[in-house]
């Protein structure tokens, strides 16, 4: 089935890729949209884990403060180069994460930078309360290490489900904006006021 260049825009226009990179994932999705949209997702995805090993050193510092002044953001995001820093759509991506920050009340960027006590505390009261609920011990592991998932994904903003599409993680949007821009792109660090909170 020939690709029509109407396709090749329209995918161009929903996932940002190149013309090349959409002529082929029509190609090889006999021209399906949907399936050639998860298709350069995957390929950006992959892409994207090849470069953040990459330094990202330029970006973003961005305040966002929510209506009504009562919760306050201040964030860093990082990426490679001062030309994508200075782009639109990273600074949306900017916004956007903050606005995250100060919807979904994250403490930590990633969940390696929760201390390692915090972690044991919060899987004992989970065994506990597991344990309580009487089911087998030959599951009781599996439904603490599913409980502690969540945990994470309250306390961790790469691990929170994204507040405008609950279907994906902040991870994973930075992860399409860095398929996007060609970059590294590292959310650094946030600070988060709520007014009358230490």
């Amino acid at each position: 089935m020939p690709i029509t260049a109407d396709q090749v825009r329209q995918l161009r226009e929903m996932t940002g890729a190149g013309m090349m990179e959409c002529k082929k994932a029509l190609a090889d999705t006999a021209g399906d949209l949907e399936r050639a949209v998860d298709a350069l997702r995957k390929s950006g995805a992959a892409k994207a884990e090849k470069r953040s090993g990459r330094s990202a050193n330029e970006g973003r510092v961005e305040s966002y403060i929510h209506p009504g002044s009562r919760v306050g953001v201040l964030i860093e995001v990082n990426c490679e180069t001062d030309f994508v820093a200075r782009t639109d759509e990273f600074a949306e991506l900017v916004r956007n994460v903050a606005m995250q920050v100060a919807a979904a009340g994250a403490e930590y960027v990633r969940r390696e930078e929760v201390p390692a006590e915090r972690i044991a505390r919060e899987r004992e009261i989970l065994a506990a309360q597991v344990e309580a609920s009487g089911k087998p011990a030959a599951i009781l592991e599996k439904i603490v290490e599913g409980k502690l998932q969540k945990f994470f994904a309250e306390v961790c903003l790469l691990d929170q489900p994204y507040i405008r599409d609950d279907k994906r993680t902040v991870a994973e949007l930075v992860q399409e904006a860095a398929a996007k821009t060609g970059e590294n792109i590292v959310v650094r660090r946030f600070a988060r006021f709520r007014l009358g909170q230490d």
